[in-house]
């Protein structure tokens, strides 16, 4: 095999999150050839024969995003013997969180659009593709209750209501202001910046940074994160 070859039946199909006017997207791309031809689906493609299957996984998110170093996680292999229609492709899965405003969409070699979508606007999906953003949802609700990963669909510094926004959105729920930026302040690795929002029509807020040395020594002491 050269070393450009495609394998066929094994593929990349990756959920790409961004956060942006306090709604959770997600990245679809419309494709412009093949069984799928003009319908929506998740970022993927096929492994090539000279690469594994992370190297892919970043292929695949730099091609759509013109990204790469952001924040990758492998879900699971989808392999219903149905799952391609006339072949028999098992899929790799990944998610990953980028701050949209450094995202440049690009539609790619065989696509010809891609799209942000908040999660109440998704179009119907190719093949699994549904399934494997349900199961992709539900481990991104999983993990920001439990690790701080959020803030790498924050911008760099970000007032306490917009990261209140973010986990609402990301869980669907509604949290009590007071509350929440206790407990968040409480857990010490939230830095005042002691700048405040400018440009804004409502009472300016303090900007915060998370900062990340102050969390793993925290982790080194014993310290669990718990939303």
């Amino acid at each position: 095999m050269s070393n450009s070859e495609i394998i066929k039946n094994v593929s990349i199909d990756c959920i790409i999150y961004s956060f942006n006017d306090s709604k959770l997207q997600v990245l679809l791309v419309r494709h412009a050839i093949g069984k799928s031809v003009g319908k929506w689906a998740l970022p993927g493609g096929y492994v090539k024969s000279d690469e594994d299957i992370d190297t892919a996984a970043v292929r695949t998110l730099k091609l759509h995003t013109g990204l790469e170093d952001i924040y990758l996680e492998q879900l699971k292999a989808f392999g219903a013997v149905d799952r391609f229609p006339n072949e028999r492709v098992i899929t790799i899965s990944y998610f990953s969180l980028v701050r949209y405003k450094y995202v440049v969409l690009k539609p790619g070699e065989s696509v010809y659009e891609a799209k942000w979508f908040t999660m109440d606007e998704i179009p119907p999906l190719i093949f699994d593709h549904k399934k494997i953003l349900e199961f992709g949802n539900s481990r991104l609700r999983h993990i920001v209750r439990h690790e701080p990963i959020g803030f790498r669909l924050l911008p760099e510094v970000f007032p306490l209501l917009q990261l209140q926004s973010l986990y609402e959105a990301i869980l669907n729920t509604k949290f009590d202001k007071p509350n929440f930026r206790r407990k968040l302040l409480k857990m010490n690795f939230l830095y005042d910046t002691k700048v405040k929002q400018k440009n804004v029509s409502h009472r300016a807020a303090n900007l915060f940074r998370f900062d990340l040395e102050a969390y793993e020594k925290l982790k080194e002491k014993g310290f669990t994160f718990d939303l």
